[in-house]
């Protein structure tokens, strides 16, 4: 499975791209397929996103997506230094979704 991400223009946020546009939520993110470059190519154009990258992910059994690298899987959920900065800021499993 490939997955799009990058960051947000205006605020700098970790995005995910859903197949129509980019969300804050990884488990958004859809499948590019082989036609990842076109997609990267065109929303870089439109200049939505910055930088704006492939990387493997998987679907995992409970139907959320997970980036194959750990770098990644640390983007999605937030800073590591304060639980409370995370997306995820009171749920103590989302370290799981990480490791």
């Amino acid at each position: 499975m490939k997955i799009l991400t990058g960051n947000n223009l205006e605020t700098g946020a970790v995005v995910w791209w859903d197949g129509q546009n980019w969300s804050l939520n990884v488990n958004d993110a859809v499948d590019a397929g082989d036609d990842f470059e076109t997609i990267l190519a065109s929303e870089e154009a439109a200049r939505r996103v910055n930088v704006p990258y492939a990387i493997d992910g998987e679907k995992l059994p409970n139907g959320s997506v997970r980036p194959a690298h750990i770098k990644d899987r640390i983007r999605a959920l937030g800073p590591t230094v304060r639980a409370d900065l995370t997306l995820k800021p009171n749920d103590p499993a989302a370290i799981d979704e990480v490791i």
